[in-house]
């Protein structure tokens, strides 16, 4: 599946330009996917790994040594995220759970029950910096093409908190139509989350035990191709948001910078190479990396939980 160099020549215009540069130029990394989420990049082994949900599996990519197989079958999982311990916490799809492997390869179910009922298909992961695990739990997973047909369980599509030493599970909010991404500001007293149905990014106050002052922060609607999906910060606290028409970016206060064009519809983008300036975005069929000026935000730069 390693695809030749093809590039993609854009010009942005000012504004956003002044964050991700005037010229991007994409290059094709790998396709010929089913559909492809979940990237996490890995910064010691150079590495990106991938979920290509239809077909069940898990790869990892690198300059070196292409696209190989790191997980097959994956239950059809979307989300991944490394945590402090270079273990792979993964949202599967067809299981309803999220998941954890080890460095030595120990695969290791977390979390798939509320109260006595399945989850309905964790989609995308974070960890904060005591280590917690928070996911969104929409029923994407629920549905033909991207998961299994089965019926709901829950009642309701919700955000969760797992902390993996106490085995706690916390919801930690239950009113969206369908959450999908999310991420945290860089001192994590900020939680953004994004709705899929509703195309807007939420922000809440973190606070001991959960959140509040919810309230709509940006809107990632259109006419073009593209729904509210994968979410990041930038190091300088700008957000990028899946969305229609490409990658939306707004600057730290909410205002929109503009919208990066994408080669396919975009649905998930992590930051990689050394000094985290190339964007890995996962679009659709293929795999694209675009270089860009501002540097993203790691963060897992942090103090390592024992």
């Amino acid at each position: 599946m390693r695809a030749p160099s093809i590039k993609f020549n854009q010009r942005l215009d000012d504004g956003l330009g002044a964050v991700v540069g005037n010229n991007i130029m994409y290059e094709q990394l790998a396709t010929g996917f089913g559909f492809v989420e979940g990237p996490a990049w890995h910064r010691a082994q150079n590495s990106l790994v991938f979920s290509d949900i239809i077909g069940s599996v898990i790869y990892r990519w690198s300059d070196e040594g292409g696209v190989s197989v790191f997980r097959k079958p994956s239950n059809m999982a979307n989300g991944s995220t490394w945590d402090r311990q270079d273990r792979l916490i993964s949202c599967e799809h067809a299981s309803s759970c999220v998941s954890r492997i080890d460095g030595d390869g120990t695969y290791e179910v977390l979390v798939s029950h509320y109260e006595g009922r399945e989850l309905n298909s964790p989609n995308d992961v974070i960890v904060n910096k005591q280590g917690n695990i928070l996911f969104t739990d929409p029923i994407s997973g629920r549905g033909p093409r991207y998961g299994v047909e089965r019926d709901q369980e829950l009642d309701f599509q919700g955000v969760f908190q797992f902390d993996p030493l106490t085995r706690q599970l916390t919801l930690l909010i239950d009113d969206f139509s369908k959450p999908n991404g999310l991420c945290f500001s860089h001192d994590e007293s900020r939680l953004y989350i994004n709705d899929t149905d509703r195309q807007h990014i939420r922000v809440f106050d973190v606070m001991e035990g959960g959140l509040s002052n919810g309230r709509v922060w940006a809107s990632v609607d259109g006419e073009l191709p593209g729904v509210a999906d994968g979410m990041k910060l930038d190091a300088k606290g700008n957000l990028y948001c899946c969305g229609s028409g490409g990658i939306h970016v707004f600057d730290p206060d909410g205002n929109p910078l503009g919208v990066i064009p994408t080669p396919e519809v975009a649905a998930n983008f992590t930051w990689g190479g050394e000094d985290l300036t190339e964007m890995l975005i996962t679009a659709t069929s293929s795999i694209y990396r675009l270089r860009t000026k501002t540097p993203g935000f790691d963060p897992l730069n942090t103090t390592i939980r024992s």
